[in-house]
């Protein structure tokens, strides 16, 4: 009997597969990245190269880099070592979706950015937190599915580039306090609020803040939605989360 080229192993259980980028920040629980809070069974998988800065770039960049061929040699040992659906730890990576997608047997949700048009279709509008948001173009909404004809009701805001928070992520440094990560990401927020009053919810874009969500929420009044919001990875997130 044959089999499809990429047939996947069939696992006892869900699985799921994390593609890491090259990092050393520190992660808190409700961070992808970060195996506390995380619910059975998961494998991370390091690209190594994936720095931040190579990542978190315009979509030629990106696309045209060989990190786009390191992400597919990644997520297919994920599948062939047991993952039943996959993500990453950058919502950049949106950029990759389509191609990573066509090429595997299993879902693959790449970036909080995939829950966009489904909102869309309940709000007018939809706030983007982002760690970049120089960074974060047309290319990427549009890789998430957003209509062009939507695309102004996506309302982007990033943190401070002299943040501690976006040194931290960008710059790969080995220390973040906590508190003062929360202050930087709840201030992008408030920034996102301001600008956009009737705003009812935002996408956090970047992996690294949804060990703030709850703050975000409370300080906002914006629902804040990530990883764990989309139905593929729900089960794998911990109840006591932010």
């Amino acid at each position: 009997m044959q089999t499809t080229p990429h047939a996947a192993p069939q696992p006892a259980s869900p699985t799921l597969g994390v593609l890491m980028l090259d990092t050393r920040f520190p992660r808190w629980p409700g961070d992808i990245g970060c195996a506390e809070g995380l619910a059975g069974a998961v494998i991370h998988r390091r690209v190594v190269g994936a720095l931040p800065r190579d990542v978190v770039v315009d979509a030629r960049a990106l696309r045209s880099s060989p990190l786009a061929q390191a992400f597919a040699a990644a997520a297919h040992d994920l599948v062939q070592a047991g993952a039943t659906v996959l993500t990453t730890s950058c919502g950049f990576l949106v950029l990759l979706q389509q191609p990573l997608q066509r090429a595997l047997p299993v879902p693959l949700v790449s970036s909080s950015l995939l829950q966009l048009p489904a909102l869309l279709e309940r709000d007018s509008q939809v706030g983007v937190l982002t760690i970049a948001a120089a960074a974060l173009g047309e290319a990427h909404l549009r890789a998430a599915g957003v209509p062009a004809s939507r695309l102004g009701d996506v309302v982007v805001e990033g943190v401070a580039a002299d943040s501690a928070f976006a040194r931290a992520i960008l710059g790969n440094q080995p220390t973040l306090d906590a508190a003062q990560a929360q202050r930087d990401v709840v201030a992008a927020a408030l920034a996102l609020k301001r600008r956009q009053p009737a705003l009812r919810r935002v996408v956090l874009e970047c992996t690294n803040m949804p060990p703030f969500a709850r703050a975000i929420e409370q300080a906002s009044g914006l629902d804040a939605r990530w990883l764990r919001n989309d139905p593929r990875l729900r089960r794998f997130f911990g109840a006591d989360l932010p």
